[in-house]
């Protein structure tokens, strides 16, 4: 996926020239552990490390012969290294390479997606305790609840990219492994101690079993928990684009000098970041189930996934990483309007309150059941009269002023009760261990 959105740190790990090069390291290694076994000429490891290159050019060509990449990629390596050459890739099969590749690959990959979603959470720790005792309304189902801070909603997704963190970590440890064991997973023609050494050179740990390639549950794990990761970036996105809705308007997008809402309406100020990075995530999840499909392949393997995984691999990790960058420069240029959520919360003239009127009427010996069609029958005037409010009928409800006074009543309405308990969620997230992953 090369366009404008791409960005040059996770581009350049999926380029060819990243997986040739990276293919090559894996052969490089295993020589170097043939060497140290006395399997062949220490001299060819030493050479073999310090002349060995590759031209994508000279790839390319071959590869329009022999219609195979690795076969390819070991003819151009060939040419750089000389008599040598006949050493690399002695006892190896071509998964052996591009399995161990593609995993050293997807570490890298997950590392830069590591430290991006680190700089998401300090973004939304930031938030969270900038905006902790900004009030607002909560809404279940669209329709006010009761009242929340925007800190609150802040605290809830810091929350959800610290488990998230941990799935991409517990994604890295899952592929931090190689493998060379041969043609079926056997060691007939290669040394196991080879590939003990060489994926301690290339820091990876040893699949305990394998056939011609890795097992696919563990590619699916990562492309899995990416595709986790962007459906949280989603959810995150898509409450900034309902809060800013022209009727809520309680936050914005960064709107910046020059930019254009709209081809035919100047006055648009639209959530396009959000909308795209909503968009993007609906890819993450197809390219999931992709790698799903991976897993089941014919007896040792088939080559049902690789065609896949050049695609999945590339795009999900890129894609992601864009989302992740798009959703950090969001959220600090973000736009609050504290005093339309002020606007919002009276919106509905006290029906807000609802539950602490019930509440109040049980604790004065109601049933629930009676305090129930008190409140509810009140609540519905309010609903469908906009001159009316509720404290105003309940100050006119027999059965309620029996059993309350005009002061009483009007306490009810106390916006700082349904508040006093967010200092409560906040130092318990706050002083927590981020929570493994379900």
């Amino acid at each position: 996926m090369i366009n404008r959105y791409t960005l040059p740190e996770m581009g350049k790990i999926w380029t060819e020239e990243n997986r040739f090069q990276t293919m090559l390291e894996v052969e490089i290694a295993a020589c170097e552990a043939m060497a140290k076994l006395n399997q062949i000429p220490k001299s060819a490891a030493i050479k073999i490390r310090k002349k060995a290159r590759f031209k994508i050019s000279e790839v390319n060509k071959f590869e329009e012969v022999t219609k195979h990449d690795v076969t390819a990629f070991l003819k151009s390596v060939g040419l750089s290294v000389g008599p040598e050459a006949r050493f690399i890739h002695k006892g190896l099969t071509s998964s052996d390479v591009l399995d161990t590749a593609l995993s050293l690959q997807t570490k890298q990959a997950l590392e830069l997606l590591i430290t991006t979603t680190n700089r998401l959470i300090l973004t939304l720790k930031e938030k969270a305790l900038k905006y902790r005792s900004i009030p607002m309304m909560g809404r279940s189902h669209g329709v006010h609840a009761e009242p929340v801070t925007l800190g609150l909603k802040f605290l809830l997704f810091y929350d959800e990219f610290r488990r998230n963190l941990a799935r991409l970590e517990r994604a890295k440890d899952a592929i931090s492994v190689g493998k060379i064991s041969g043609a079926v997973g056997t060691y007939a023609n290669i040394d196991p101690r080879i590939e003990a050494i060489a994926l301690k050179i290339l820091k990876l740990k040893t699949a305990p079993v394998s056939t011609q390639i890795l097992q696919r549950d563990r590619h699916a794990q990562v492309i899995a928990v990416l595709a986790i990761v962007g459906s949280s970036l989603e959810k995150l996105a898509t409450e900034i684009r309902h809060l800013q809705k022209t009727e809520t308007l309680e936050v914005e997008e960064p709107f910046s000098e020059g930019q254009t809402g709209s081809s035919a309406m100047p006055h648009k100020r639209n959530p396009v970041g959000s909308e795209r990075i909503a968009g993007l995530a609906r890819i993450l999840r197809g390219n999931s189930v992709a790698a799903m499909e991976n897993i089941a392949l014919w007896h040792e393997r088939d080559i049902t996934h690789s065609s896949v995984e050049r695609v999945i691999f590339p795009d999900s990790f890129i894609l992601l990483h864009f989302m992740l960058r798009e959703m950090i420069s969001i959220l600090k240029g973000l736009e609050v309007h504290p005093e339309n959520m002020m606007d919002n919360i009276w919106k509905t003239r006290g029906l807000i309150f609802s539950q602490r009127v019930l509440l109040a009427l049980i604790d004065k010996g109601l049933e629930r059941e009676a305090a129930y069609r008190i409140v509810q029958r009140n609540a519905m005037r309010v609903w469908k009269n906009k001159h009316e409010n509720l404290k105003d009928l309940l100050l006119e409800e027999k059965e309620v002023t029996s059993r309350f006074s005009k002061r009483e009543i009007e306490g009810l309405f106390n916006l700082d009760y349904h508040l006093k308990h967010v200092g409560t969620i906040f130092k318990r997230v706050l002083s927590s261990s981020p929570r493994p992953p379900n």
